[in-house]
């Protein structure tokens, strides 16, 4: 059971494109490429990987299914477009303009966010795992401690560390995610920063009346303090594993 809800964690979702979805319209992508002015164009399924689009005029347009992969859309205007089900997976969307778009379904994976904007848009089921600067608004503090949980199992503690920061931000009373920045700090050999996240997960249990997270932070605690552990071994457990029963009480925090 634990394996399976850790695979699930991982969101690592495989955009298939249908056969039948309708061709975009030639003459569209051209002038797109040409001008970077493409209002209200159908774009759908569009194959515009790494293109330069760089404050491009997208408003409106039919992006449905597109492949826009590693793209370059930083401040382009993309308010109100169709981008349900698009690949963006790196794509650069820093100061871009989306709001009333409709996102569902698209892949944002390791997107770069800085400073874009979301208002009204629709993000119903948008993959977000990995992305930089992903605004506050846009996610609830349980989807920021999911990513930072799985970026911790993949090895990448500073990423899930920026995580789990957004989620503590948003909601300061989250035990949860002061006990698993405590556990990524610990395996950066941030062991001050582990033991003061361990203190504070400790206090935020108890007045919860949380009594295996109190546990399992008092555990937590107690390793931290214990000498043998002095240094981590190259070949450290995982995220979950190397404090035994810890990773059934971050579990219990993922939001599904």
């Amino acid at each position: 059971m634990k394996n399976q809800i850790l695979a699930t964690v991982t969101f690592i979702t495989t955009i298939t494109f249908s056969a039948t979805a309708q061709a975009a319209n030639s003459e569209h992508v051209r002038q797109l490429l040409a001008t970077k002015q493409c209002q209200n164009c159908d774009l759908s399924g569009a194959g515009l990987v790494m293109a330069d689009l760089a404050g491009a005029n997208l408003s409106g347009a039919n992006l449905t299914s597109a492949n826009l992969s590693r793209a370059n859309l930083s401040s382009a205007d993309l308010r109100s477009a169709n981008l349900s089900g698009a690949s963006l997976f790196g794509v650069n969307l820093s100061e871009a303009k989306l709001s009333g778009a409709n996102l569902a379904g698209a892949d944002l994976r390791n997107t770069h966010l800085a400073n874009a904007e979301f208002n009204s848009a629709y993000l119903n089921g948008a993959n977000f795992q990995g992305a930089v600067g992903i605004p506050s608004q846009i996610a609830t503090p349980e989807d920021f401690y999911a990513w930072g949980v799985a970026e911790a199992q993949k090895g990448n503690q500073q990423q899930a560390i920026n995580y789990f920061n957004q989620a503590i931000a948003i909601k300061p009373e989250y035990a949860g995610a002061f006990l698993a920045r405590g556990v990524a700090r610990y395996q950066i050999f941030d062991r001050q920063g582990a033991f003061q996240d361990a203190q504070i997960a400790e206090k935020l249990f108890i007045s919860q009346n949380n009594s295996p997270g109190t546990q399992t932070a008092q555990a937590f605690i107690l390793e931290l303090q214990t000498p043998h552990n002095e240094k981590v071994s190259t070949g450290k457990p995982s995220f979950f594993d190397f404090v035994g029963s810890l990773g059934s009480v971050l579990l219990q925090f993922l939001p599904f």
